[in-house]
């Protein structure tokens, strides 16, 4: 059984997106979309709702059930099934937009085709509410076509994680269960030999996994908590020198220190203390 509505593709149009076709497929075991590169485009998501199918990257088959969807941009070969056995019920959109490319490259969306949904209802509803008003009122609301194919476009950008390996994924649960022993010592001496010992890998490893997993380097998170705890410091201890509290902070330094401070909050210490004359409350 399904749902679909297909629109025209318009190329003369002020909108950030817009939907080309919006579905919604069950009970059909013998669905099967194979396209070849350059076939379709514009991008599209999918996302399954229940059951469970497949799909196919560079010749590796991927099995999909509830909460896992895939993202195809632009020109891309795409190839996907549904389970015979258990035919999966899945909802998708087809869309485009001149400015949708770099803004979705940005935020890392081009470096995976599996993904994860962390909360699916919200997403069913978006999708749901833009299918109505295709069916509704086709393209004659624009804007109102524009406005729910965006908040089902965020609600997805914002609710997914990219689906990784089970390797991977231990990796980087690895780094992410260190992070909060790490903010604790953060104002000791920097060891990486220590903290790639703790993750059971070579320093090399660690320092490119932590940037997977945190979208920093060790020394960048470092210093984030090392300059979070200053300036808390800075309001609550106001019998305090600067040159004491960047030493509690880790910085022998007390130009170092203020250079960071100044780099990543856009004052100096004795500045951000002058802007709060109260002892903070906590």
């Amino acid at each position: 059984m399904q749902r679909q509505y297909l629109l025209p593709t318009l190329h003369d149009h002020e909108y950030m997106v817009l939907p080309e076709s919006i579905g919604w497929y069950w009970d059909e075991p013998k669905h099967l979309v194979d396209r070849t590169v350059g076939t379709l485009n514009n991008f599209s998501i999918h996302f399954v709702v229940s059951g469970s199918g497949f799909v196919e990257i560079d010749g590796k088959q991927f099995s999909l059930k509830r909460g896992d969807a895939f993202l195809y941009f632009p020109i891309q070969e795409q190839r996907y099934y549904s389970s015979h056995d258990d035919p999966w019920n899945i909802r998708w959109v087809h869309f485009y937009g001149s400015v949708l490319h770099p803004f979705l490259s940005k935020k890392g969306f081009h470096r995976h085709s599996l993904w994860n949904v962390q909360h699916i209802q919200p997403l069913e509803e978006a999708h749901e509410q833009l299918l109505l008003e295709a069916e509704k009122n086709s393209f004659l609301h624009l804007s109102r076509l524009s406005t729910l194919t965006y908040t089902f476009l965020m609600e997805f950008i914002t609710n997914v994680m990219p689906r990784t390996s089970d390797r991977k994924q231990e990796l980087d649960d690895r780094i992410q269960s260190l992070l909060p022993l790490m903010q604790s010592k953060a104002c000791e001496p920097f060891e990486l030999d220590f903290w790639a010992e703790q993750a059971g890998v070579s320093t090399y490893y660690f320092c490119r996994l932590f940037k997977r997993a945190t979208q920093m380097t060790p020394m960048a998170f470092i210093t984030l908590c090392r300059l979070q705890m200053s300036k808390q410091w800075l309001l609550d201890n106001k019998e305090m020198t600067i040159k004491e509290i960047a030493l509690k902070a880790g910085y022998p330094s007390i130009s170092y220190f203020n250079k960071r401070f100044l780099e990543h909050e856009g004052m100096t210490p004795t500045d951000y203390r002058q802007l709060y004359p109260f002892k903070t409350q906590k």
